[in-house]
């Protein structure tokens, strides 16, 4: 097939791109930067250099690509923390611009799939600790995570409430691994707030995370690429946990000091009530149906086992 993957120099573009080449797939990669283009060669694409956010120009790559798939994973997390404000509108009108962009020009190429990345960490608060498919984003998130999860609703309702293709939307779980913020690279992000203990459990941790590594969500990718069905598929690990007990051993993985515990009333102020709610009541994902129908095996089926051995 011939697949246009937007965003394919993030982490899990530069893990899709060889895949999708190993398995015979024309692949057509965007980024931003005419810096990245090279890179994005080497691995297989054809790069090509487009503004997300501009609607012209999107429907100009896409006509030029007569792809029969469009992969989005475009957002703009790259950059340090003074900058999370910025990143995180950026990708929040990448969710909402970004993916109406791509579905006109997909549809005015008659593209016949459409595979769109969403997040699972804010599925409802309420349940059990983990949710499925059938589960909803959180309806009545804190003031600071409101943006957030509305353009979330809005790729998934978007992408998956098309009738001129299979619009797919899936769910990740956090992603740890090389080229991700959560790694031991010296410029991984998370990893090296782990490393000062900047990176605290708050109030009693008991907030699930579902985590994967990054070759394994790229995997899972390239599968639902292929076979997948209309709807949401979600992709995590085996193993949902709290942040009390996946952070300290991300910490030992790292060769650092356990992670200080703060008190929620007391961080609220600084990190806003967003990180709070994360941190102490966030529900994790089944991984059951990608595994089902799509014969999907994590060779990292537990964050224990690759934290050990799938970082750099």
């Amino acid at each position: 097939m011939k697949i246009f993957l937007a965003g394919a120099s993030g982490a899990i573009g530069r893990e899709l791109v060889p895949m999708l080449v190993a398995r015979g797939h024309d692949v057509v990669g965007t980024t931003r930067s005419t810096t990245k283009t090279s890179a994005l060669r080497a691995l297989g694409a054809e790069p090509v250099v487009v503004d997300a956010l501009d609607p012209d120009a999107v429907a100009d790559a896409v006509a030029k690509a007569e792809p029969d798939v469009i992969v989005h994973q475009l957002t703009g997390l790259s950059g340090s923390l003074r900058q999370a404000k910025q990143m995180m509108a950026n990708t929040n009108r990448l969710r909402t611009e970004g993916t109406d962009h791509l579905l006109a020009a997909g549809r005015a190429v008659g593209v016949r799939r459409f595979v769109a990345q969403s997040f699972a960490g804010w599925m409802e608060r309420a349940g059990g600790p983990v949710a499925d498919e059938n589960g909803r984003l959180e309806p009545n998130p804190p003031a600071d995570a409101a943006p957030l999860v509305a353009a979330l609703r809005h790729l998934e309702e978007a992408v998956t409430g098309i009738g001129w293709a299979d619009g797919i939307a899936i769910r990740y779980g956090g992603f740890y691994g090389p080229g991700t913020d959560l790694d031991s690279a010296p410029d991984a992000v998370m990893g090296g707030l782990i490393r000062k203990r900047r990176f605290p459990i708050i109030g009693n941790g008991a907030g699930i995370a579902s985590l994967v590594h990054i070759t394994d969500a790229a995997a899972a990718t390239v599968s639902i690429i292929e076979r997948g069905r209309p709807g949401i598929y979600q992709v995590a690990d085996d193993e949902p946990a709290p942040a009390n007990e996946w952070l300290p051993a991300m910490a030992r993985a790292l060769g650092a000091k356990p992670p200080r515990r703060v008190p929620a009333w007391l961080v609220r102020p600084l990190t806003g009530a967003a990180a709070v709610d994360m941190m102490t009541r966030a529900r994790g994902i089944s991984n059951a149906k990608v595994k089902r129908d799509l014969d999907w095996t994590p060779r990292y089926p537990s964050w224990r086992t690759g934290f050990v051995e799938g970082l750099s």
